[in-house]
Formats: structure tokens, C-alpha cells, sequence
């Protein structure tokens, strides 16, 4: 059954920061010929991972909103530099903007019911503003 992840996505301000560091990581990743993947290393490796790996994606949480999403690829077992093993989630660029829904303060992730995830934003929602703008907007409070 299909589970996604939704985690607070630490040092960003506004999702044009975490698309910023989307691309960065992206960039960084394809000229190692890792591929075209972002890629986020977390302590906890998922339990469920048959359940993200069957479509799941993980949500980020900016200033207690939910904006957007990414589909996961894969979950690998990395080693740090201190020798202990974390979890690189292997994510698909983009960033696809979601409905912003709020969500309380919590430390590491949490698993996502696919019911309880939020819907994706198409350009025409909005009532004429852009995903973007509607996301922005939500983050100040004014939507």
C-alpha cells in the first residue's frame, strides 16, 4: 500500500529556497554521474520502504505549511564520514507545488496516509495566480 513521507524542510524560508537547493543538489548529483536525482540523507532509514518505493513521495513542510512535493525513487543506505550508516532518499526533480496544508512542528519525518496528502496545484488554480504565488501567498497568511 502506498505510503508517502512528509518532513520539515530545515533552513528554507520560502519554497523558492528549497527549489534553489532542489537544484543545486540536482546539478551537484548529475555532474558526479550519480544522475538526475536529488538527493536527501536523513538518520532513520523508513521501515515501509516497499510502501514509498510503490509511488510514495516525501512532502516538505516550510513555516508549518506543506507547499510541495517530490517523488521518491529510491531509499539507499549511505555512510557518513563518522562511519555511521543514514538513509539517502533518492527524490525525482522537480518540485511539484501542492495545496498549502498546515502542519505542526515535529522532529525527523513522519509517514503520510495517501488520503491525508495534500492535492497538487495545476497552473489554473488560484483563481488566476500561479502555483507559485498561491504558495508564497500561503506562507505570508493571505490565503
Amino acid at each position: 500500500m502506498t505510503v508517502h513521507l512528509v518532513k520539515l524542510c530545515v533552513g528554507a524560508e520560502t519554497i523558492l529556497d528549497l527549489e534553489d537547493w532542489v537544484n543545486r543538489r540536482t546539478r551537484y548529483n548529475r555532474e558526479r554521474g550519480i544522475g538526475n536525482v536529488h538527493d536527501h540523507v536523513t538518520r532513520m532509514f523508513p521501515k515501509r520502504r516497499e510502501d514509498l518505493l510503490a509511488g510514495g513521495s516525501i512532502y516538505w513542510v516550510i513555516k508549518g505549511l506543506v507547499l510541495a512535493r517530490q517523488q521518491i525513487l529510491d531509499l539507499q543506505t549511505v555512510s557518513g564520514e563518522d562511519g555511521i550508516n543514514r538513509c539517502a532518499i533518492l527524490l525525482r526533480p522537480p518540485l511539484i507545488l501542492t495545496e498549502p496544508q498546515p502542519k505542526r512542528a515535529f522532529q525527523g519525518w513522519r509517514y503520510l496516509p495517501l488520503p491525508d496528502a495534500p492535492a497538487d496545484l495545476s497552473a489554473g488554480d488560484g483563481g488566476g495566480l500561479g502555483p507559485k504565488l498561491k504558495a508564497e501567498l500561503a506562507e505570508l497568511g493571505l490565503l
